[in-house]
């Protein structure tokens, strides 16, 4: 295995990395993919009339080349910009925006959606756009029932995760498209957690928009792209105002080091998507059965059959989840759920739209494996937590 930060770390400084669903290391071979586009080759993409700028903008083609080839597009249908939020933001206000006057005017979306999306459908509730909230079955699954008796003809766009970035669950994207097609509505998937844990192929899923960000798939931070069916009757308008930039759609200038660095994590996910999928699972099974047996009532969140490999979402009655990861926090990073909600005193809404009692719901804690986990931090992980639940259960 390559060495890597998490790796190498000081283990008098930090503790072991078990949080990959809020973000991961970047890889060693995407660093160096990227070193030449910081201070040698830094030019700017757009610039047509010298080799800097030429230089730079065949690194960003052949990173656009990279994502598409990732997720089985055209290189035409990729985008480049800041991250999964702007990506998120662009596929439904940008769809909405174009069709501003037709009759078409509802976004459909999940309750366990991350917030880029659910956020941006409140935002459009309240600014003309029908906005409908799915709620989802105790595993997490969307009830495609509900599904169909929600789409109507005014239905514009439906937008549903792939996998969710708290309890891990994998919707039936493939029928949710068929279904929202059928009824003539776009379909968005926000990517971002399934991207490098499972394959994605969006003629296979059926999507016509499809967010991604390289921070969640060992590549640089700041940097994401949307994926744009090329379809005659799917137009989007631009969210930011300026130049013509990424085909009109994301003014401003392109980050060739940031591009070049996702491109690279996806061609390295693409081979090895496959390997870190099996070995995080084999971990990710032997951690749970640890914790079970030693806890016979730990309760698991999320269907364990639809689920992307090295995710982890349980809770034990009575400790508090924000108790259980101050506990183990000189041990093992973990987190109570989403880092975009860090600081809010309520439970989760992912595990509220479970229909978890409030008491539960607040138990809840997110443990996620990646590239760089190994058996070690497993057998550390096991016995940090089985003594911190311990303790904690009997109020100590």
């Amino acid at each position: 295995m390559r060495c890597c930060p998490v790796t190498a770390r000081s283990k008098a400084l930090y503790p072991i990395y078990l949080d990959y669903q809020a973000t991961t290391p970047t890889d060693p071979g995407v660093v160096l993919a990227m070193q030449p586009y910081w201070t040698q080759d830094f030019g700017n993409p757009h610039s047509e009339g010298h080799p800097y700028g030429w230089q730079a903008r065949r690194a960003v083609e052949r990173a656009r080349s990279q994502v598409a080839d990732f997720i089985g597009a055209d290189d035409s249908e990729i985008i480049f910009l800041s991250g999964a939020t702007e990506s998120c933001n662009l596929a439904l206000r940008g769809t909405v925006n174009a069709a501003r006057g037709d009759r078409r005017r509802e976004v459909i979306t999940l309750a366990t959606e991350h917030s880029a999306v659910l956020e941006t459908a409140h935002w459009l509730h309240q600014n003309g756009c029908q906005a409908t909230i799915l709620p989802v079955k105790s595993d997490g699954l969307l009830d495609l029932d509900s599904l169909s008796a929600a789409l109507s003809e005014n239905t514009l766009l439906v937008s549903c995760m792939l996998a969710n970035n708290e309890i891990g669950v994998i919707q039936p994207l493939q029928e949710i498209a068929r279904r929202s097609h059928a009824a003539g509505a776009f379909v968005h998937t926000d990517a971002t957690q399934a991207a490098g844990r499972i394959p994605i192929d969006v003629d296979e899923l059926g999507v016509d928009l499809l967010s991604l960000s390289a921070h969640k798939i060992y590549g640089p931070n700041g940097v994401g792209a949307l994926y744009i069916r090329d379809r005659r009757d799917l137009h989007l308008e631009p969210i930011l105002t300026g130049g013509y930039q990424e085909r009109g759609l994301r003014p401003g200038t392109v980050a060739t080091p940031l591009a070049v660095g996702m491109g690279a994590a996806c061609a390295i996910a693409g081979r090895q998507l496959e390997a870190d999928a099996q070995r995080i699972s084999r971990l990710i099974a032997r951690l749970l059965k640890d914790l079970q047996a030693a806890f016979p009532n730990l309760q698991t969140f999320g269907s364990w059959q639809c689920r992307i490999p090295g995710n982890l979402s349980l809770g034990l009655p009575g400790v508090l989840g924000e108790q259980l990861v101050e506990s183990v926090s000189a041990q093992i990073a973990i987190s109570t759920g989403a880092a975009c909600a860090t600081g809010s005193p309520e439970p989760s809404h992912v595990l509220q739209a479970l229909g978890l009692d409030p008491e539960l719901a607040v138990a809840g804690v997110r443990i996620s494996l990646g590239r760089f986990t190994t058996a070690d931090d497993i057998a550390v992980a096991s016995q940090s937590l089985r003594h911190a639940l311990n303790t904690l259960s009997l109020g100590g």
